[in-house]
């Protein structure tokens, strides 16, 4: 992402919205900080007072402009970002929460239909596990049979919240 970010042919300005791709819970696993975006090398001659960024990633503190993350499902299981691609527009309301990418339906469709799935290296184990198991960042990026039964609002798994008594 540095590399990118810091090439000089990098074309954005003040009215790009940078996207960040493959970053959510099993993009990088466990949906890891995203970090800040570094500002690309050819943006910072621009005006920077309007930065924007969108990510499956999360984010502590702060970056250096207006952040929508957690998009979910995440790019990497075929979500709305695997879409995304190098000179999209995309509209960005904030007071009435809404974003879109404006991309005809047409050409959405053939994208959807050429998107593979990244294979993942791990076929055993606890990352295996975790791959299998974990859920998207709007269901909590947590492991599914760890989400209580269906009459609590969870998913129903007879696995979940096993109770061991506490010894005295």
């Amino acid at each position: 992402m540095d590399a990118r970010m810091k090439h000089e042919d990098l074309n954005v300005d003040e009215n790009s919205v940078l996207v960040l791709q493959n970053a959510g819970p099993l993009g990088v696993r466990a949906c890891r900080n995203g970090e800040c975006f570094r500002f690309p090398t050819s943006y910072c001659g621009a005006a920077c007072g309007t930065w924007y960024e969108i990510s499956d990633a999360r984010m502590s503190g702060t970056s250096y402009g207006t952040c929508v993350l957690h998009v979910s499902p995440e790019s990497y299981v075929g979500g709305p970002l695997a879409l995304v691609k190098d000179g999209d527009a995309i509209t960005l309301d904030i007071p009435n929460r809404k974003l879109d990418l404006l991309v005809p339906e047409a050409e959405l469709e053939s994208r959807r239909s050429q998107w593979i799935q990244p294979v993942p290296k791990e076929d055993r184990g606890y990352l295996a596990l975790y791959r299998e198991r974990v859920t998207q960042a709007h269901q909590g990026c947590d492991f599914d049979f760890l989400v209580r039964d269906a009459a609590a609002g969870g998913t129903g798994n007879p696995l979940a919240w096993i109770r061991i008594p506490r010894r005295r």
